[in-house]
């Protein structure tokens, strides 16, 4: 393992610790690790990676920002395997596919559907893009330790954050459609990163899971999102669930 840091992420090996979060907006990493890290650290800065090294109630642990959509994400998340980081979980936003889901409310993905282009040039379409199941246990127990409304099942991965509007596509009806089949099979929630984590994840032999906050309901040509998302319950839960695995 060399020493020199890592290209895009700019951390070396031994910066960072094994567990870490996964926000995708830069300024949401410094916020976590001001607000919820003891003894906070930034680590590095670089293009839209920024990373931050810390204590959870005694538990070393770090948050790296990983911009927007899976290509970044993915580099992300490869280059902070490389350094040594072994358990992730991506704590980001998310636009409500079941319509049960409301705006507050917490999301945790057992897997994504793969509609996305990044995670096609690592694994056919064929293989599922998972969750770590231990991790999306931790999640969940810590959710509901806490008391916090969540829902767990398959999310979705895109690449077009606007597609979520059918009018702004070519297709609208086809995108409609397409949204609406999402709802058949139970889809609970829509994102841009985590297929391509679970399936970097499961390739690298390391662990990966997702927990978002609900930020826009519901997916038709009437989204909105609504308000600037409060992260603080779905960064505890997040913290709580890495403290479970660090005692495992």
């Amino acid at each position: 393992m060399t020493r020199e840091p890592e290209y895009h992420i700019a951390i070396a090996p031994g910066e960072m610790p094994p567990l870490v979060l996964l926000p995708g907006d830069p300024d949401r990493a410094r916020l976590i690790a001001e607000g919820f890290f003891t003894e906070p650290q930034e680590v590095a800065r670089h293009r839209e990676f920024w990373s931050y090294r810390g204590k959870y109630e005694g538990v070393p642990v770090g948050v790296c920002s990983t911009g927007i959509g899976c290509p970044s994400a993915a580099i992300a998340l490869e280059e902070l395997i490389k350094i040594g980081c072994t358990t992730f979980v991506r704590v980001g936003t998310a636009g409500a596919v079941d319509p049960s889901v409301r705006a507050g409310d917490l999301v945790i993905f057992t897997g994504a559907v793969r509609d996305d282009g990044t995670s096609k040039q690592y694994a056919p379409i064929e293989f599922p893009a998972v969750a770590d199941p231990g991790l999306v246990t931790a999640l969940s127990d810590s959710a509901r330790a806490r008391g916090t409304k969540y829902h767990v099942g398959i999310g979705h991965t895109k690449d077009a954050f606007y597609s979520e509007f059918p009018e702004l596509v070519s297709d609208p009806e086809g995108m409609r459609n397409h949204w609406q089949n999402l709802r058949n099979a139970r889809v609970i929630a829509t994102e841009m990163e985590s297929a391509a984590l679970f399936i970097i994840g499961q390739i690298r032999g390391v662990k990966v899971a997702t927990i978002c906050v609900i930020v826009g309901e519901p997916v038709d040509k009437e989204t909105k999102i609504l308000g600037k998302p409060k992260i603080d319950e779905m960064t505890l839960v997040a913290l709580s669930a890495l403290k479970r695995q660090w005692k495992r």
